[in-house]
């Protein structure tokens, strides 16, 4: 069964050994047919390359250039994921450091509502700088 496959197969490829190149007015087709006008150049397919399946050595190579290629993805993977981790730790720091200083700017705020009459007008000052430093470091 396999002694036949193969040699279906030979013939197949010695079939279709030959491509035809036809230009007429201008115009190229390519064909497995000769050309029926016009200029005709044939071109040689050539052959499968050898199979290779089979051989253990070249097997051998191929499982260690997939293990190789397989490891160095691994470790791109990993370097990528520290790469996220740390990017995901200074977005927490960042975050972290916002929300305390819209705290601030909130608690001065509310200091300036409440402050005495001749303390009012500094509140208001501290407080308006603390909400300038908060909206310059966190903005959108």
């Amino acid at each position: 069964m396999r002694l036949a496959a193969l040699l279906l197969a030979g013939c197949a490829v010695t079939a279709h050994a030959q491509v035809y190149k036809c230009t007429v007015d201008g115009k190229v087709t390519y064909s497995q047919a000769p050309c029926e006008r016009g200029n005709e150049t044939v071109l040689t397919v050539p052959g499968a390359p050898a199979a290779t399946r089979d051989d253990p050595r070249e097997l051998e190579r191929m499982r260690r250039a997939g293990a190789q290629l397989e490891k160095e993805r691994v470790a791109r993977a990993a370097a990528q994921e520290r790469i996220d981790a740390r990017a995901d730790r200074a977005a927490a720091t960042r975050r972290q450091r916002c929300d305390k200083l819209r705290l601030q700017a909130r608690w001065m705020d509310e200091d300036a509502r409440r402050a005495q009459p001749q303390a009012q007008e500094a509140a208001r000052l501290k407080a308006r700088r603390a909400a300038d430093r908060a909206a310059l470091e966190c903005a959108a």
